[in-house]
């Protein structure tokens, strides 16, 4: 099960195991990256241990809280958050501010505390079935234990045809599930009960907005932004940044450059003209013109046709089923970092969700046209429109609203995550699998999730909900860290710093 993740952490591995409980560990050596940071790590004497993936930004600010209750062998945040959890128990996940899954395990108490970080960064997965419970980063790992169910679920098969991720806990497995984003379980050793979830964390989407002026909004959000880069700068090994050209990443970082003072490398994909799709300049000339005026480095990584043959490769470093360029392209970027010595990197993912940068959230413009033309006039002009063009952007989103003209505002913008049609899927599936399946809607998923912010009445910040909550963790940042992880890269997400998303929230 560890060689499955060895990829994870090439530079140090661990072994813990009693007569019930066996944990594993690979490390990416980051913050003390002496022997002292060492997993398994445990105190009281191995009363208590941990295994760890993710980086605590705010660990330092948690020991100087904490005061000199404890001795610290190391300045290691793994250990920050062993005597954090000394402390204050389970409440420790709502002081971490950062990346991680992690496991502690309690002798003194017979129990496992399993944590995902607020937002999904870090992946988590586990397996519950007839009293054995697994758990693990990667499925690849949960799924190489011996006599482990492998079942498979249709629905959510239709999951991942429909928005090309399966939403919240869902695996292509029966019994693999995800810990959601936010949330943390509980089970007792021997009692062959399964795990007890609990979610300490939801998207502080409250219906109540901030009164300040813009330019007083534009002084928080900078000096958010400044307090999140310098966060995340954290770092005992090279930190490297991604730098498409684009604004997310570009403004990471001119901030990160202004704070260290020194320069520092850039990554960017390069695209052969033989192997672009159309003729418009690629993002490297706006990265270029960016690393001249800030004067660090940018390293351009050739992306080309021949990445294909390695798509074996990478679908197995993926886990799940993924619909998306561009994993290949994080996937070369970390590679090219980890050879240049830069073991982390900072990028711009997640300012879309925030701030909404996708064009299905400019569909919500077109929601006034629905009330004003009749259903029978939708119908004939979206027949029309697929005649003239299958190509055009507006087109797409315009058939994606009318789908489903009868539907609920909630069920029409839902739909705007969606790809495949339903008469489409239904000619993928066999009777067998289509019986099982039945009249099942994913649309219905992100329609109900939003019971969770029941005073969040603006239409966008309902769909910013489902981007945060779903798209983020379930497609996005999933692809982000398993390709940067494949390489040995830990990736860090400045944008979704705790303060800022809250900020962004009201």
């Amino acid at each position: 099960m560890l060689g499955e993740i060895a990829h994870r952490g090439p530079d140090d591995a661990g072994l813990y195991f009693d007569e019930f409980v066996r944990l594993g560990h690979h490390r990416l050596s980051i913050l003390d990256v002496s022997s002292n940071g060492h997993q398994p790590m445990s105190i009281l004497d191995g009363q208590i241990w941990i295994v760890f993936n993710g980086e605590i930004y705010n660990h330092l600010e948690l020991r100087r809280e904490m005061g000199n209750e404890f001795q610290y062998r190391s300045t290691s945040d793994t250990e920050t958050i062993l005597y954090g959890y000394l402390k204050y128990g389970k409440a420790i996940v709502q002081k971490l501010n950062g990346i991680f899954s992690f496991a502690i395990y309690d002798k003194r108490v017979n129990e496992l505390f399993v944590a995902r970080d607020h937002l999904g960064v870090k992946p988590l997965y586990y397996y519950y079935k007839d009293g054995l419970l697994i758990f693990a980063s990667e499925i690849k790992a949960i799924i190489r234990y011996s006599g482990v169910d492998k079942a498979i679920v249709p629905r959510v098969l239709v999951d991942y045809l429909h928005f090309l991720w399966a939403p919240d806990a869902s695996t292509p497995f029966k019994f693999v599930k995800k810990l959601p984003p936010g949330q943390y379980f509980t089970s007792k050793i021997g009692a062959e009960a399964a795990p007890r979830i609990t979610k300490y964390y939801e998207l502080p989407f409250s219906g109540e907005y901030s009164r300040q002026s813009e330019a007083d909004l534009i002084d928080e959000l900078d000096s958010l932004l400044n307090q999140a880069v310098k966060r995340q700068l954290l770092s005992d090994v090279p930190v490297g940044f991604f730098l498409s050209g684009g604004l997310d990443s570009s403004l990471i970082t001119a901030i990160a450059r202004k704070q260290l003072q020194s320069s520092f490398n850039c990554y960017s994909i390069e695209v052969p003209e033989s192997d672009r799709i159309d003729d418009s300049d690629t993002d490297l000339a706006f990265a270029k013109q960016l690393a001249k005026q800030l004067d660090v480095r940018l390293i351009p990584v050739r992306a080309h046709s021949e990445m294909v043959s390695r798509i074996d490769m990478l679908t197995w470093h993926l886990d799940e089923p993924q619909s998306d360029p561009a994993p290949f392209n994080v996937f070369s970027i970390a590679s090219a970092a980890r050879s240049n010595g830069d073991v982390v990197l900072l990028g711009g993912t997640g300012a879309d969700d925030l701030f909404s940068g996708y064009r299905r959230h400019q569909a919500l413009r077109y929601e006034p046209l629905m009330k004003l033309i009749p259903g029978f006039a939708i119908s004939s002009l979206t027949s029309l429109l697929g005649l003239v063009s299958n190509k055009s952007r507006f087109f797409r989103q315009w058939q994606k609203l009318v789908q489903r003209t009868g539907a609920s505002q909630s069920h029409r913008r839902a739909q705007l995550f969606g790809w495949t049609k339903p008469e489409t899927m239904g000619s993928i599936f066999s009777n067998e699998m289509q019986s099982q399946i039945g009249d099942y809607d994913p649309n219905e998923y992100l329609v109900n999730s939003l019971k969770n912010i029941p005073n969040e009445r603006s239409a966008l910040n309902q769909m910013l909900y489902w981007e945060l909550k779903f798209f983020l963790p379930d497609h996005n940042l999933n692809y982000g860290d398993k390709m940067s992880m494949a390489a040995g890269v830990e990736k860090r997400v400045p944008y979704l710093d705790l303060d800022l998303v809250a900020f962004a929230c009201r």
